[in-house]
C-alpha cells in the first residue's frame, strides 16, 4: 500500500499487474478496494490497474479544506506520474466519473480512452441536488439511518428482500462502524455544489458512458446527459436488476463482474478490450 506525499497530501493507492496502465476511480463514500477490488484479479491480466484513493477516502490524509474537481483531478494525476503512467486509459465511477471528465479535460494528452460508470456532469438536477442533501443531513444526524438509506437505494429490491433481517442488521452496522464518515461528507459537499458540464465538453479521447437501468441513487439519464456533452461519446446501459456492491459504498454499481463489462461494448471497437 504505497502513498504519495504531494504537497499537503499523502495520497494513498494501489498497483496490480503489468502492462498498459489502466486508472479507476471511485466514487463518493467508496474506496479504490470496496469499488474495484473484486475486479482486480481479472482487469490486472495484461494490465496495470492502479486505484488512487483520493481525498475522504481510505488512508489519504490532506489538510481538511473543501474539495473541488479540479483537486481531486490533481490528486489522482499525481498518482500517474509516481507509477510512470504517462498515458492511460481512465474509468470513473459516480464521482469518480466527474473527476475523471475533468482529467480528460484538463490533461488531454494523458488520457488515452475513457469510461464513465453510473456518472454525473452536475448536481443541480432537481432529484440528485435533494438526494445529496438528504444524505448530508443524515450523516451530520443519523449515521444509523444514512447507512439504511445506502442500503435502500444501493441495493437492488429482490437483493434485499431475500436477506434475513439479521444479515441486513449486521450490514447496517458494518457501514456505521467502518464507513469513513467525516470523508465521505467532505466528498457529498462537492457533489451538492458539482459541476462539470463544460469540462465533458472538451473531452477529445474516445469516450464510452454506462447507465445503470435499475439504479435509484445516479439515473441513466445522467449518463446520456454525459453522452450529449461529449463529442462523439458512446452510450452503453447496464440492465441487470441485481446488481449490488460490497458494504460501505455510498453507489454500488460497480459490483458487476469484469466480463459483463466487457460485454458491454458500443459499436466503436475501440473499446475492445487491449
Amino acid at each position: 500500500m504505497p502513498t504519495l506525499k504531494s504537497t499537503a497530501d499523502e495520497i494513498e493507492y494501489f498497483v496490480d499487474g503489468f502492462g498498459p496502465p489502466l486508472v479507476l476511480v471511485h466514487g463518493t463514500g467508496g474506496n479504490a478496494d470496496a469499488n474495484w477490488g473484486h475486479l482486480v484479479p481479472k482487469l490486472s491480466e495484461g494490465r496495470r490497474v492502479i486505484r488512487p484513493n483520493y481525498s475522504g477516502s481510505g488512508a489519504t490524509q490532506d489538510d481538511g479544506a473543501p474539495l473541488t474537481l479540479e483537486k481531486l483531478a490533481e490528486q489522482i494525476v499525481a498518482i500517474a506520474d509516481e507509477t510512470e503512467s504517462r498515458t492511460f486509459d481512465l474509468v470513473g465511477f459516480s464521482l469518480g466519473a466527474a473527476v475523471a471528465t475533468c482529467i480528460a479535460a484538463h490533461y488531454p494528452a494523458r488520457v488515452r480512452r475513457l469510461i464513465l460508470l453510473a456518472g454525473f456532469a452536475s448536481s443541480q438536477d432537481p432529484r440528485l441536488n435533494l438526494q445529496f442533501g438528504l444524505w448530508r443531513n443524515l450523516i451530520a444526524n443519523d449515521r444509523r439511518a444514512a447507512a439504511e438509506l445506502i442500503i435502500l437505494t444501493g441495493f437492488s429490491p429482490g437483493w434485499i428482500s431475500k436477506q434475513p433481517h439479521a444479515e441486513l442488521r449486521e450490514i447496517v452496522d458494518q457501514i456505521v462502524t467502518g464507513n469513513r464518515w467525516e470523508g465521505m461528507l467532505r466528498q457529498v459537499e462537492l457533489d451538492l455544489n458539482l459541476n462539470a458540464r463544460e469540462y465533458a465538453t472538451r473531452i477529445k479521447c474516445p469516450t464510452l458512458a454506462i447507465g445503470c437501468t435499475h439504479d435509484h441513487m445516479i439515473a441513466p439519464v445522467h449518463s446520456r446527459e454525459l453522452t450529449r456533452l461529449i463529442s462523439g461519446a458512446t452510450y452503453a446501459e447496464l440492465p441487470r436488476e441485481d446488481v449490488q456492491n460490497t458494504v460501505g459504498d455510498a453507489d454500488l454499481t460497480t459490483y458487476v463482474s469484469p466480463s459483463e463489462i466487457n460485454e458491454t461494448k458500443p459499436a466503436n471497437s475501440t473499446f475492445r478490450s487491449a
